[in-house]
């Protein structure tokens, strides 16, 4: 970790992955590391205005043009915040990478897993995560989690269409189980923090 690494938190809406990841990040500096905290889609100025179409809940988006501008999003971030953090020894922490679009464009909207995966390769330039936390919950929890203060495109899919994309999360981590580890969102914030240090400290603070 002290010549940087890339860490990618995921999991359905409601899991609790962007509190968890500035908790992370937060702790990670405490301990002296220095760290790039990032978002997808976003992290960058060209991406957040993507990210504000993507998630725009007054626009229909066909699930193939929604699949590019997350790719398109995906190919600006990686090449003007992560690669360069990671020259430069960073930790990289990412909310979300490309393991949510095979989860959400590939299996919650049906799209061409090959195809995804081939575009997902593209864009990220080859790049892959070191670590990758998958926070489950429940996609009725997770749901009535993230909705709470209303919703956004994304977040107002049916029911099944996020148990879809649970499925494939779980999916993606079996055929990956030395990269992604698996860790519930279920408990509070705390629980689940220390649920995920205690992991970077077995995986990524060896001496």
């Amino acid at each position: 970790m002290k010549r940087g690494g890339f860490i990618t938190l995921e999991g359905p809406d409601g899991c609790g992955k962007s509190t968890q990841a500035k908790r992370l990040a937060e702790r990670l500096r405490n301990e002296g590391f220095r760290v790039c905290l990032t978002r997808e889609p976003g992290g960058t100025d060209l991406a957040e205005n993507l990210r504000s179409i993507i998630l725009d809940p007054s626009l229909h988006i066909h699930p193939l043009t929604e699949l590019m501008l997350y790719e398109a999003s995906r190919a600006q971030h990686t090449a003007e915040i992560i690669l360069p953090a990671l020259r430069k020894k960073e930790i990289v922490i990412c909310d979300r990478y490309y393991d949510a679009t095979m989860a959400y464009q590939g299996y919650g909207r049906r799209l061409d897993l090959k195809n995804v995966k081939t575009l997902n390769t593209v864009a990220a330039g080859g790049l892959k995560p070191d670590l990758t936390i998958l926070l489950d919950i429940s996609s009725k929890e997770g749901l009535s989690r993230a909705t709470k203060n209303g919703a956004d495109r994304m977040e107002k899919e049916k029911l099944a269409f996020h148990s879809r994309v649970r499925r494939g999360y779980l999916e993606i981590a079996k055929k990956e189980p030395r990269r992604i580890k698996i860790i519930s969102g279920s408990g509070t914030v705390e629980e689940v923090h220390e649920k995920i240090w205690d992991l970077i400290k077995k995986k990524c603070l060896k001496k």
